[in-house]
């Protein structure tokens, strides 16, 4: 069992702040869940139903899924009975809309903002590559496979994802700009908001972290 946190935390941060990475240490320390809108969609989008196919004709042309599907997503997915003692959410709430819907159905104790450069962000995620078959992760940077190009657990071939490109990163960063950094306001407003330097190792974020969230 990890340290007991009955908090309901949010990771802000632009794309590649590592959001993701604090937010697994995170669960894993305090024992709540993580939930990522990212991986979510990510799901819908390789389903064949209504809502998997508009997912996907959505994030595949760069475009973000709207509030009332993205608010509902949420919803039930913080309904679960996992969620009672709280939870750490990644890539949610992105607009003030999304945070007003929040703070009705679940405030928000600690909004964690997590600060990288664009330069810094766009480095980082166009370094990203996945398995093509058993989906492992790995990054010609920080996680770089044993062969180029070639998964090191099944032999798969490694793919960059489609929203993963130069291009695709700047226009996810200037709908970030836009939409998302008002959320700073929104929650310093609420003595809620603390930032930490995402450009440091990531022990060191981590720490920062905890450090902030006593």
């Amino acid at each position: 069992m990890g340290d007991k946190l009955q908090r309901n935390h949010i990771l802000l941060g632009p794309q590649g702040s590592g959001k993701g990475t604090q937010a697994k240490l995170m669960a894993a320390k305090y024992n709540i869940p993580h939930i990522s809108t990212g991986d979510i969609f990510r799901e819908l989008r390789t389903q064949d139903s209504a809502m998997g196919k508009k997912v996907r004709e959505l994030i595949d042309n760069g475009n973000l899924v709207p509030d009332e599907i993205t608010n509902q997503i949420v919803a039930d997915r913080l309904a679960k009975p996992d969620c009672d003692e709280g939870f750490i959410l990644d890539g949610y709430p992105r607009n003030i809309v999304q945070a007003q819907f929040l703070e009705q159905k679940k405030p928000v104790n600690k909004c964690i903002y997590v600060e990288v450069s664009d330069a810094e962000s766009i480095k980082r995620i166009t370094a990203r590559r996945a398995c093509s078959v058993c989906k492992a992760d790995f990054n010609t940077i920080y996680i770089k496979p044993k062969k180029e190009g070639v998964c090191d657990k099944c032999n798969g071939k490694l793919m960059q994802r489609d929203d993963d490109t130069p291009e695709a990163v700047k226009k996810r960063l200037e709908i970030y700009y836009k939409e998302t950094k008002p959320l700073l306001d929104f929650y310093k407003k609420k003595n809620a908001l603390f930032k930490v330097n995402g450009e440091q190792p990531v022990d060191k974020v981590f720490k920062d972290i905890v450090a902030g969230l006593k």
